[in-house]
């Protein structure tokens, strides 16, 4: 079909899901087909095995100086309002910070595309129709709570905002903190830092507990021992990288040391990750990195994360 009909389908669909029918005239009549979007959809690297890139060069073009100095900065500028964020949602602020920093540079950019006709176009190309046209439905029920049309710009992708969340992620974890009636999540730092850490909380957040922690590994170590048998129906090319799971007393009795800093409990459960192999930095990670993966299920983007948050912290 072509991509007019394709939209009134959808919005047949919209219709169906109780979206306003001035809310789909308003968007669905001033819609075209945007090739653009769907050449970068298409450029994108595809999962072929190959050389996996070391995870220093990527720690230093995103743990850097600037973000680390506005984070910080942020962080101290905010205290009162990440204290009741944290005691809401149980959520540190310094990771609350890290994600809004990795994701749009603290709001410095968060894209120019129009994301009803991103979103529409990237369904219509259909290699993600069905996850698409469900991104383009709820964009029409943000218009329906009240976000106006013209604040709809975001990646080529449908991420949009501070946190740059996808339209369906919004409609479930964002937060209107100030009691405006809105969840700004583009101009109000309130909104933004609540929306982000509802998300880790519904994504299973465990207060009180780290992300993960550095650690040395002792010579003649045996990561064969400690390898990880079981296949992740998710992402299986991130966890596969991972360890075996061992409390943090276990891994005492395996020789591993912290790098720095305390020990967390001996209780708390981890897995071992040397990004760039042996004789290079280590991390233990416990269930709390498995929620920053829910955000992007990357090792490279998880690690940045927790490491840019501990340098927020200090």
């Amino acid at each position: 079909m072509g991509f007019g009909t394709f939209l009134q389908a959808l919005a047949e669909r919209a219709r169906g899901e109780g979206v306003r029918e001035s809310t789909i005239h308003a968007v669905v009549d001033t819609l075209s087909y945007d090739p653009e979007v769907v050449w970068h959809d298409r450029s994108q690297p595809g999962g072929t095995p190959g050389a996996i890139p070391r995870f220093e060069p990527y720690r230093r073009n995103h743990v850097d100086a600037g973000r680390i100095a506005r984070g910080r900065v942020l962080y101290g500028a905010s205290a009162p309002l990440i204290a009741q964020i944290e005691a809401r949602y149980g959520v540190p602020g310094p990771i609350v910070l890290a994600i809004w920093g990795h994701e749009s540079n603290y709001g410095s950019f968060t894209g120019t595309y129009d994301l009803p006709r991103a979103i529409a176009s990237l369904a219509y190309e259909g290699r993600r129709r069905e996850l698409f046209s469900q991104e383009f439905i709820a964009l029409l029920k943000m218009i329906d709570r009240g976000v106006p049309r013209w604040r709809l710009q975001g990646s080529w992708a449908g991420a949009f905002g501070n946190p740059q969340f996808l339209p369906s992620v919004y409609l479930r974890v964002a937060q209107d903190a100030d009691g405006d009636g809105l969840a700004d999540i583009w101009t109000n730092r309130a909104d933004t830092l609540a929306s982000i850490a509802n998300y880790f909380r519904d994504a299973g957040w465990r207060r009180g507990e780290p992300w993960g922690i550095a650690v040395t590994v002792p010579a003649g170590f045996d990561r064969v021992a400690q390898a990880n048998h079981m296949n992740s129906p998710r992402c299986p090319q991130v966890f596969v990288r991972h360890s075996r799971w061992h409390t943090i007393a276990e891994w005492r009795a395996l020789g591993l040391a912290p790098a720095r800093g305390p020990w967390p409990d001996d209780h708390v459960q981890a897995t071992l990750l040397e990004p760039d192999g042996p004789g290079r930095p280590a991390w233990l990670l416990t269930g709390n990195y498995r929620v920053i993966l829910d955000y992007n299920c990357s090792n490279f983007y998880a690690l940045s994360v927790g490491l840019l948050a501990d340098e927020i912290s200090h």
